[in-house]
């Protein structure tokens, strides 16, 4: 008989550990195993990844109309910043005019904070300042605040819409749908 086979069997019959080449194939087996496992979860993700990748993202955006209430409830002089967070818009009246001013700095894009002390909107990021009615006046940013569409709607209430933008330094804010007068 040849030696690993009476190393086997001498082995087996006292009850001692197995041979060494029993451990290694163990050992070599174990790993394999574990390779076999990560290939096939590393394959698992990559489908469900491609899977992911077939599917478009949904961004829920806010409506770009919306009703603001009626005229009678803006009083003169105001900056009513409820819309603010959910629309970014600003509703302001000053005398009998109302417009709809965009909460978008025009230097880069951040928004600006109604500083009711001051009587002034002040961006938190580069300290662009702008007046009540939007025209900039200090800080980096290069034109007025823009202004969104604004009618009365059939019920009475202020309709603003975002898909229509007016600039001042086109001249565009003279332009009838650029503000209401009560």
């Amino acid at each position: 008989m040849s030696e690993a086979v009476k190393a086997v069997s001498t082995a087996a019959a006292s009850g001692t550990k197995p041979p060494a080449s029993k451990a290694r194939r163990f050992f070599l087996l174990t790993w394999v195993r574990v390779a076999w496992t990560s290939f096939c979860l590393a394959m698992a993700a990559m489908f469900f990844g491609t899977l992911r990748f077939l599917y478009p993202n949904v961004l829920n955006e806010p409506p770009m109309t919306f009703k603001a209430g009626r005229p009678e409830e803006y009083e003169p002089g105001q900056v009513v910043e409820r819309f603010k967070q959910d629309y970014g818009v600003w509703i302001v009246r000053e005398g009998n005019v109302i417009f709809a001013l965009s909460t978008v700095c025009t230097h880069l894009g951040c928004t600006p904070n109604w500083l009711e002390a001051e009587q002034k909107f002040k961006c938190p990021c580069h300290g662009s300042g702008f007046y009540k009615d939007g025209t900039n006046f200090e800080g980096p940013a290069p034109r007025p605040l823009e202004r969104y569409r604004i009618t009365i709607a059939d019920d009475g209430q202020i309709l603003v819409d975002k898909s229509r933008k007016f600039q001042k330094e086109l001249g565009q804010w003279s332009d009838p749908d650029s503000y209401i007068t009560i």
